[in-house]
């Protein structure tokens, strides 16, 4: 039996953070449904890319603003297109102008742009990332800055204290104050 399935136009956005505008992203074009995430793109653990992989079927296209959107680092990137072409799924990554058709046999020269500008982008984070613990170090080091400010206040640890020493339990605690247990003990450890 043939499908009926006239392939839509999906796009892909991710941007860091819920901070983040995802506007300028895919802007221009008209799209048939457009997934989302606002987390890092550390790994292929995004729960819209994962719908995303699952919704899309053979004929449809995936639109993507650039490589670094899609994947952090090459093999995921590389995995990832491989997962849409798999399923008859075209990909095209705007930024670099490359795209890579379902079905179709690669295309030697835009396999080499893929993997230059694949592993540019990784690059390029490695080095903001080693800028950003740089100027970790140097302000510091200069006492401006003093790293993350404690979640808890100490009311609020007085708190859990005494929570627990009414019998309630640990988790139901963490639960309601949207913290892990990890960081519950840590707090009544340094009570």
């Amino acid at each position: 039996m043939e499908s009926n399935h006239k392939g839509q136009q999906l796009g892909y956005i991710r941007v860091s953070s819920a901070l983040q505008n995802t506007d300028r992203q895919l802007a221009d074009l008209t799209l048939d449904r457009i997934f989302t995430d606002k987390l890092s793109g550390k790994d292929t653990n995004r729960p819209q890319l994962q719908e995303l992989l699952t919704y899309c079927r053979q004929g449809d296209t995936v639109h993507v603003h650039s490589l670094d959107r899609l994947g952090r680092n090459l093999d995921d990137l590389r995995q990832l297109v491989q997962q849409f072409k798999a399923k008859g799924v075209a990909v095209v990554f705007h930024k670099e102008n490359l795209t890579f058709a379902a079905g179709e046999d690669s295309n030697p020269m835009n396999e080499l742009l893929f993997n230059i500008m694949g592993a540019f982008a990784a690059f390029e984070r490695s080095l903001i990332r080693e800028r950003q613990l740089e100027g970790i170090r140097i302000a510091q080091a200069n006492g401006a800055y003093k790293g993350r400010p404690a979640a808890m206040t100490p009311e609020r640890v007085a708190e859990i204290k005494a929570r627990v020493e009414a019998g309630e339990s640990k988790a139901g605690i963490a639960k309601a104050l949207n913290i892990s247990r990890d960081t519950l003990y840590r707090y009544l450890k340094e009570l």
